[in-house]
């Protein structure tokens, strides 16, 4: 007999080879209408599948959150079912499920085109309405590579071909159509539901390989009620009118091109923008007891293979070759060269800890089809720093970082919803007895400072365990902004040391961190949190002083230079145009404030401020409206050290 312990902690004995289904039906006949997944031990299995072994066990319905992976992977076979069936001599590849949904990759001449789609999402409604039984069997390896390769699937039977010899492999058939597949899946194609919608297409290389032919992608996205269906389609329409691709055009703020992938230009706002999110960082780690430093752009190779970086990281490396041989590379990261700070001049246990600050320009390859706008690029600036202190001190100084990254997180408008802790992966470096301590180390850290972290198994780096922060947006989307590694490796590697208070020499911990990551990508999170309207004291142009007639022209350039003088950023709009005409263009291009002046206001010394969103306005003096915006401009951070709030 097998024991299963049910989630309130009753415990039943049943006959090994009973199936999910067999054990919902003793329960209650409707559990087993509406069950269609199982979990035992934490592993979703299908809910026909025969148990060999008690365990924890749960029973599934298609609404369980934990199902929500499993509906998208049936849909992606649904889909292959559809155009194999529209399409005939269609290869399939793989279809896994991805966040927010799922893709196909499918071997075909001819491309699909956009009309296709349609006719392709109605055939997978029909194959729900066919309610096809989804049946696992086990075939032998080489049997399924010889009947793969007999119906034409060659890249099926190549996939299986890196099966072990010996190997059973397990295939799933919906119908008269079936696929190799680990599972688990639902019972039919019914319990999918129709809550899904294709989406876009594209190119994709066979085993993500350049060499190898170019299949056709078709992605799409499933979840269990059209109701969460609506509601992810328009949080993609509201993140599309977002892209701060888009955005940074019509602002003005930047561009790419072909001609520096992965490399931004960065325009006079975008500039401003930048230097303001980095004025406001360096004010922050000051007040947090960081020291600034520099570390070079390029050195020789024979420092990257003394880091480990040559081993394990040379393929992200841009590497060149100077006319004496030298062989050098831009630096990828700014971490051995902090330790090579650290390391000059001796140091003593009680300059521990030192908090070493760089924005610190770097370089990686990244591959031309994963670069994406500000998110993904090849040239990048991290708000990058590490603390390098004793074993005793690791708990308060992550616990202290941890505070200060949530602070500069929500003054730029994000909300944090979690922070992952990154275990073990697999290989790594170090015992198990060190990952044991340095793990425990970052979870204390983080009940510290009022947190509770969520186990990211296996998400740390080779060398040391992580937090991440997760943080949503206006639109409540999840970005990764902000990490901490526990790092006792590269210290130890290049050859850190320091002077204990016992007169011995001992290596100091290195916790890497960053808060913002990159200033590229954060400053994109923040353009699409803000979708380009950003608070006052962010905006590259804070306000326009745009005149009614030209009879105004004097006083606001007046108005400008005053307003220039109290610190705010400030253009002026003498154009010979309607005022209508120049509010609705500077309200399109996100201006904070406009500051209008007619004949009238300039004879009275007066500005009417109109505010983004807002179609009323404020009439003040010009003095009062200095007053006003400058301290209404000022970052957060300053407004509260004034006792003025965030």
């Amino acid at each position: 007999m097998i024991d299963l312990i049910f989630p309130d902690g009753s415990k039943r004995e049943y006959e090994p080879g009973t199936t999910g289904k067999q054990v919902a039906a003793s329960i209650a006949p409707s559990l087993a209408k509406r069950a269609v997944l199982i979990k035992l031990d934490g592993e979703l299995l299908d809910v026909d599948r025969p148990l060999e072994k008690g365990g924890k066990f749960e029973i599934l319905d298609r609404n369980a959150p934990d199902a929500l992976e499993t509906i998208r992977h049936d849909v992606s076979h649904i889909l292959a079912e559809a155009v194999q069936e529209l399409f005939p001599g269609t290869q399939v590849t793989i279809g896994p499920a991805i966040e927010d949904g799922f893709y196909y990759d499918f071997a075909r001449d001819e491309p699909f085109s956009l009309d296709d789609l349609a006719k392709i999402e109605e055939r997978m409604k029909q194959i729900v309405d066919r309610d096809e039984p989804i049946v696992r069997e086990e075939w032998d390896r080489d049997e399924a590579i010889a009947h793969f390769k007999s119906i034409g699937e060659h890249y099926k039977a190549e996939i299986i071909g890196g099966i072990p010899a010996g190997e059973a492999v397990s295939v799933y058939r919906q119908g008269q159509w079936k696929d190799l597949c680990r599972g688990p899946h639902l019972p039919s194609t019914k319990a999918a539901g129709k809550a899904f919608k294709l989406t876009k297409l594209a190119g994709a290389y066979w085993r993500g390989d350049s060499n190898n032919p170019m299949l056709q992608r078709i992605y799409g996205t499933a979840w269990a009620n059209e109701a969460d269906l609506e509601a992810y389609l328009k949080r993609v329409e509201e993140a599309e009118k977002r892209d701060h691709r888009k955005i940074g055009r019509q602002m003005d703020l930047f561009h790419m091109q072909e001609e520096g992938r992965g490399m931004v230009f960065w325009h006079e706002k975008g500039l401003t923008l930048w230097r303001t999110v980095e004025a406001y960082m360096r004010r922050r780690l000051e007040d947090a007891g960081y020291v600034e430093v520099r570390t070079p752009q390029v050195l020789d190779r024979v420092f990257w293979e003394k880091s480990g970086h040559w081993e394990n990281y040379r393929p992200n490396m841009f590497v060149c070759e100077t006319v004496e041989g030298e062989e050098l590379a831009l630096k990828p990261m700014n971490c051995p060269g902090h330790i090579q700070i650290f390391s000059f001049g001796q140091k003593s246990y009680r300059d521990l800890p030192l908090r070493m600050a760089e924005f610190g320009a770097c370089h990686r390859y990244e591959p031309s089809g994963a670069l994406h706008g500000l998110m993904r690029v090849r040239a990048f600036t991290q708000d990058d720093a590490h603390i390098f202190c004793r074993e005793d001190q690791i708990v308060d100084e992550v616990a202290s970082f941890i505070e200060l990254a949530s602070s500069i997180h929500a003054d730029f408008g994000l909300t944090r919803d979690h922070i992952t802790l990154g275990t073990r992966p697999s290989p790594r470096a170090g015992t198990d007895e060190f990952w044991d301590m340095a793990e425990n180390q970052l979870l204390d850290a983080a009940r510290k400072a009022g947190v509770e972290p969520v186990v990211a198994e296996g998400d740390g780096a080779f060398y040391a365990p992580k937090l991440d922060f997760q943080l949503k947006d206006a639109i409540g989307r999840s970005w990764t902004c902000g990490t901490i590694q526990n790092d006792y490796v590269l210290p130890e590697r290049l050859g850190a040391e320091f002077v204990g208070e016992d007169g011995q020499k001992h290596k100091p911990v290195m916790l890497h961190r960053a808060i913002l990551g990159s200033f590229e990508r954060f400053i994109g999170v923040v353009i699409e949190n803000y979708a380009g309207a950003f608070p006052l004291w962010l905006s590259p142009v804070q306000v326009v002083v745009a005149t009614i007639t030209s009879d105004a022209d004097d006083f606001a350039l007046k108005a400008a230079a005053r307003l220039r003088a109290a610190g705010l950023r400030v253009e002026t709009d003498l154009r010979n145009e309607k005022i209508n005409y120049k509010v609705r263009e500077h309200s399109l291009s996100k201006t904070p404030i406009i500051a209008v002046v007619g004949r009238r206001e300039a004879e009275e010394g007066k500005v009417a401020l109109r505010r983004l969103g807002s179609d009323g306005q404020q009439i003040l003096g010009l003095d009062e409206a200095c007053n006003v915006l400058a301290l209404e401009a000022q970052a957060p951070d300053v407004r509260r050290k004034a006792g003025l709030g965030s």
